[in-house]
């Protein structure tokens, strides 16, 4: 017997969906039955490619620079604006700066700019898609699910990269917070923590010959991650299946988090 994993009726907002862990979540909620609106920053021709697989009439990219609650706001309104509510949000969008660089030599800006995108961003999508799912009619048992992407990094650390964990780590605290806040309100927030995936943003590390290997060697399964491995389970969280399921960091990184 089949179980399918339907969002039949849901409208998703996903942010950082043009690539990667993103574009991958995109594709599973459309084909689930969701209507989807995802932000881009950049990446303006991968996203209206995703679009047109996806079907305009079900998925729908605006471009916006998440680095202030402000532009937080913005999206979610766009999204109730142009498919009349908000059901899930899937917090996904992030920097992670490439170079490795010692705490004395952070500079100022660098930790503003991580924060702000990491943290300030998911803060005002929070908010704003919190408000939104408390007033509109409920459909289903639930009145909305929130699923913050965090990273192993966030739970065990990275050295030199000491904005990005702090940032990750904090969404790990929202999902404590909020999952008990919102729980009367039949609100579920819970966090997917992925280790190394096969992304954009991570490739130049994995390509590295002797970086890549180091990489590997951290990860018990031997491999890194695909995107799609990354979706299924924040597909999954926002389903009726995981209808018991609220504070919980699922961690998919292959075993890494275990042993760094």
């Amino acid at each position: 017997m089949s179980i399918p994993l339907s969002l039949s009726g849901k409208v998703a907002l996903i942010t950082g969906g043009s690539r990667g862990i993103g574009a991958a979540t995109v594709r599973m909620f459309t084909n689930a039955g969701a209507k989807v609106v995802f932000s881009y920053r950049k990446a303006r021709s991968e996203a209206e490619a995703l679009v047109k697989d996806c079907g305009a009439a079900t998925c729908l990219a605006i471009a916006s620079n998440l680095d202030t609650p402000q532009a937080a706001k913005a999206l979610v309104a766009e999204t109730v604006k142009h498919f009349g509510r908000l059901d899930i949000l899937v917090a996904n969008h992030g920097v992670w700066p490439v170079e490795d660089v010692p705490i004395e030599r952070m500079s100022d800006e660098q930790w503003r700019s991580t924060l702000s995108v990491n943290l300030a961003g998911v803060f005002g999508l929070v908010k704003h898609a919190v408000a939104q799912m408390k007033q509109q009619p409920r459909k289903g048992s639930a009145a909305g699910h929130i699923v913050l992407i965090s990273s192993t990094s966030g739970q065990r650390g990275e050295a030199f990269h000491c904005d990005y964990s702090a940032s990750k780590g904090a969404l790990i605290s929202m999902v404590k917070g909020l999952s008990t806040e919102l729980a009367s309100d039949g609100i579920y927030v819970n966090s997917v923590a992925p280790g190394w995936v096969d992304t954009d943003m991570s490739r130049g590390a994995l390509e590295d010959p002797k970086g890549g290997e180091e990489i590997r060697r951290t990860i018990p399964l031997g491999r890194v991650g695909k995107p799609e491995e990354i979706a299924a389970p924040v597909l999954f969280l926002c389903t009726e299946h995981a209808s018991f399921i609220t504070g919980e960091v699922f961690n998919v990184n292959g075993g890494a988090v275990l042993a760094g």
